[in-house]
């Protein structure tokens, strides 16, 4: 992992902020979050992708680790994120709340769009393929993007 370090090192550091900003999100606001049926899972799911992040950039910054062995803790790790967020997510989509079809299916396209391409550089690093480190880029934009709209809407858009 030499030349991804600094890389890994920086993404711990701001999963480990955003997931610090969501626990604040949600303790400032849990009656009003409590008070909306879809905003608890929604609230849960929040932290999936932080610390997820937070597992798979702990794990790729152990040293002395062989390429399998890392890539199916990787793997493993997206693998959870995404049997989590469906956890959650499935839930609501089968409730009688009143949440549009098109909130549920966005919520469940990001789970996808953020566990999957760690679940794929974990299966790529297990077959010794150089180069599947790139495919964790996504997998962090994502969680990044995910977490920090889902804080928005904890923090700001529930006072609406």
């Amino acid at each position: 992992m030499g030349d991804w370090a600094g890389f890994f090192e920086a993404e711990l550091g701001a999963a480990a902020a955003l997931a610090g900003l969501v626990m604040v999100a949600i303790s400032i606001n849990i009656a009003r979050i409590l008070a909306v049926p879809s905003l608890p899972g929604r609230a849960a799911e929040t932290l999936v992708p932080p610390t997820g992040l937070l597992i798979v950039c702990s794990f790729a910054l152990v040293p002395h680790q062989t390429g399998w062995s890392v890539g199916a803790e990787i793997a493993a790790t997206g693998i959870a994120m995404a049997v989590l967020s469906a956890f959650i997510i499935v839930p609501v989509m089968r409730s009688d709340s009143g949440v549009a079809r098109r909130y549920v299916v966005s919520r469940a396209a990001s789970a996808v769009l953020y566990s999957l391409p760690f679940i794929v550089c974990g299966v790529l690093l297990c077959l010794g393929v150089k180069d599947a480190l790139y495919w964790i880029v996504p997998g962090v934009i994502v969680s990044l993007l995910t977490t920090v709209l889902n804080a928005w809407v904890l923090l700001i858009e529930i006072l609406r």
